[in-house]
């Protein structure tokens, strides 16, 4: 009996032991994989590809005209004359398949028939659409749209004839929401942006969406993952800040986070957070940008000419930039900006001077703070002229003028039409100091050697004569020139030294009361560097693949250097995406710092991949043949 008890009480023990163990094991478990941190679910690739483009809803589509701006008028109000003066006179007309839409054509119910054209040279907030229905299932539309100018003819103008300015060919494709043709994604002039001899057209093309968050059916459950039914426009799975629909449209991985606080692969210093908050106005993640603000001043007096910033100056400088692949958007009174937007008529001032600082009142009660860092804030004064920082050391707030004894008495602009002129000259010459061309960078600017007497201009012009541009004094006043120089016959180019970032950093020098351009012994220079938390320079990767990262920035006239960044690996960043590429614009003397352009994954052979929507398409319709 004794053996028998002992026996059981060994059995009992060593079951304890057991029992003990598996709690144990199991505690430990359940403790191991609740401390891990929760997996953002992501969508899994349909094994079975729902081939239907329009199950939710009657198919077809919507094809919006933005704006059209006719590019004519720069060379029109620089030749002597009143041509100007004669706003162009023009129409469109739309194929969509087999539907024709004349837009001057204009009938209303009741048998109500006029013909309506457009008469300006730039509709903006004149915008227009054509919707066509489509054969359910259709996989592709095809558009084309035509622009119809109207000229006058005969000896005494009497007639007229309609001659076809632009033609733009499309091809609209109902799975992926995405169209080729004259007008591409990613393609040099933006997408939705055609630019062409006589005009400039901003479109867009949508179809009929259940959910009216723009994003395809087929896209929706084939590719994304999301509900059709459902709005992606509110949705932002990744929390980078950017909803699902935007970052599908710009190519951007909806369920991965993204740095778009930094990206901004255009370096045009609007970063991609910013340019989501300015859809509305026509921004382009991949297409450089330049925002300005204008607000005009009371006038002194009867005889006193309108301090405002004309129409006309406005396009002279939209159509230089626009030569150069650099869109230039100017608020003058936008009908659904913010509160102290643009076209506001400021305090009136005889006199404001760069050392006073009497612009930082404008800068703070008329610029809203939601468009500082995205806007240069530009002021038509009555007597002033000059590119300050309003604001710690940034060159952001640009103040030109327009008075009587400026116009006429200094500048000698007696007409309507050289007095637009010299305003859209001074105009070009503040925002040059906002895009890098600083007094020092070249001598050539802002040169006061006209005041030092004759041997002080012809030492100036010896050196400096063939410096054609808005930002010598000698050139910013000519009636029949406005621009930055091109680097003909030798001298700077201006056009290869910008850079739009620059109104959001620190400048080299600081213009204290007494500052004299160029001010060289005032410059400090500090080399701006990359610093990032949890990653490393990789210089064998950025030397490897530096040649083919440059695809990722989007900037006109210039290259950049290339710097590529790897992931440590105790590093905790949201992104799981182990790669980033770094750009700086190589426009040296000017001043740049590094902007990011891209992030991606490298793989186990160095190889360097990044999230493409496009490659994500041909999978799965290759997989579905």
């Amino acid at each position: 009996m004794a053996k028998k008890a002992e026996k059981n009480k060994k059995f009992i023990i060593g079951l304890s032991v057991i029992i003990v163990a598996i709690i144990i094991i199991a505690s430990a478990y359940v403790a191991f994989y609740s401390e891990q941190p929760e997996k953002k679910k992501e969508p899994e690739l349909v094994k079975e590809i729902d081939d239907r483009i329009s199950p939710l809803v009657n198919q077809g589509l919507t094809f919006e005209i933005l704006r059209f701006r006719h590019r004519g008028l720069l060379d029109e109000i620089t030749k002597f004359g009143t041509s100007w003066k004669n706003k162009p006179e023009f129409y469109f007309i739309t194929n969509i398949d087999d539907l024709e839409y004349i837009s001057k054509d204009v009938a209303a119910a009741g048998g109500a028939e006029s013909e309506t054209l457009f008469q300006d040279w730039d509709t903006m907030f004149q915008e227009n659409r054509v919707m066509s229905d489509a054969e359910e299932e259709q996989e592709t539309a095809d558009i084309v749209l035509k622009i119809m100018e109207r000229q006058k003819t005969g000896l005494l103008g009497l007639g007229t004839q309609d001659i076809e300015r632009e033609k733009i060919h499309l091809v609209y494709n109902y799975k992926t929401g995405r169209w080729t043709g004259d007008d591409s994604f990613k393609d040099d002039g933006g997408y939705g942006h055609y630019v062409g001899e006589t005009f400039e057209v901003w479109f867009d093309i949508y179809q009929f969406d259940y959910d009216k968050d723009g994003i395809p059916y087929w896209t929706e459950v084939n590719v994304l993952g999301t509900d059709p039914m459902v709005d992606d426009s509110e949705l932002d799975p990744d929390n980078d800040g950017v909803p699902t629909s935007w970052e599908w449209k710009w190519g951007y991985d909806p369920f991965t986070w993204d740095d778009h606080v930094n990206l901004d692969p255009d370096i045009d210093g609007i970063e991609n957070i910013e340019e989501y908050q300015m859809s509305k106005w026509l921004s382009d993640p991949f297409s450089q940008d330049i925002y300005i603000e204008a607000d005009g001043m009371e006038r002194g007096g009867l005889f006193d000419p309108p301090h405002i910033f004309w129409d006309e100056s406005q396009q002279i400088l939209i159509e230089q930039f626009c030569r150069h692949g650099i869109n230039v958007y100017v608020d003058n009174g936008w009908p659904n900006g913010p509160v102290n937007g643009g076209g506001e008529i400021l305090t009136h001032f005889d006199t404001i001077s760069q050392e006073s600082g009497m612009t930082l009142q404008f800068y703070r009660n008329h610029f809203p703070d939601e468009r500082k860092g995205i806007f240069r804030y530009l002021i038509v004064c009555h007597n002033a002229g000059f590119c300050i920082p309003s604001e710690f050391n940034n060159y952001d707030t640009l103040t030109i003028d327009s008075s009587l004894y400026k116009l006429v008495l200094k500048r000698f602009a007696f007409t309507p039409r050289t007095q637009r002129i010299v305003v859209a000259a001074a105009a070009m010459h503040e925002l040059g100091h906002s895009v890098g061309i600083k007094p020092w960078n070249p001598e050539g600017c802002d040169n006061i050697t006209f005041a030092g007497g004759r041997q002080a201009k012809q030492r100036f012009l010896d050196e400096w004569g063939d410096y054609k541009s808005v930002m010598n004094y000698y050139y910013v006043w000519d009636k029949n020139f406005v621009g930055y120089s091109d680097g003909s016959h030798g001298s700077f180019n201006d056009w290869q030294h910008l850079y739009l970032p620059d109104f959001q950093i620190e400048s080299e020098a600081i213009e204290y009361p007494g500052f004299e351009a160029p001010g060289t012994d005032e410059i400090v220079n500090k080399k701006p560097v990359i610093k990032l938390e949890g990653w490393e320079y990789d210089m064998n990767l950025t030397q490897q693949h530096a040649e083919e990262l440059t695809r990722l920035t989007y900037v006109e006239n210039v290259d950049c250097n290339i710097s590529v960044y790897v992931k440590n690996d105790n590093d905790s960043q949201r992104s799981p995406r182990n790669i980033r590429v770094y750009a700086q614009p190589d426009v040296s003397p000017t001043l740049t710092v590094w902007s990011l352009v891209g992030e991606g994954f490298l793989d186990s052979e160095d190889n360097i991949h990044f999230y493409s929507i496009d490659n994500i398409i041909d999978d799965i319709l290759s997989s579905s043949d």
